[in-house]
């Protein structure tokens, strides 16, 4: 795999949020020419890349944080709630919201909220 494909998806995986106009400076590429090498040597667009990595991401947080899905959302660079949501639930199969509660982060929060802990 060419080397600046490679840097991109480790700064990608290390950062979600970072700006395709930062990666594409950072190799030394323009914005276009890195799309078309990133879909050559990967066999996936980088936007689907992306969306796959904040969106792996944004679950492991919601099993091991107690940070709200916007606050999760914004921080793995998906600003667009809706669009979140709906990106979620078509991969994992329910809402943030309901995988959450599905793996008992709620149900702890609520605990240490109530022992004042």
């Amino acid at each position: 795999m060419d080397r600046r494909i490679q840097i991109v998806r480790s700064k990608i995986e290390s950062n979600p949020a970072v700006e395709f106009s930062e990666l594409a400076a950072m190799v030394n590429l323009s914005e276009s020419r890195l799309r078309h090498l990133f879909k050559k040597e990967t066999g996936t667009t980088y936007k689907h890349y992306l969306r796959e990595v904040r969106l792996r991401r944004a679950e492991v947080m919601l099993r091991k944080t107690f940070l709200s899905v916007k606050e999760i959302a914004n921080s793995v660079g998906l600003n667009a709630m809706s669009h979140f949501v709906r990106d979620f639930k078509k991969v994992y199969g329910v809402s943030p919201t309901v995988f959450r509660l599905r793996n008992g982060v709620a149900r702890n929060r609520g605990r240490n909220k109530k022992n004042g802990t």
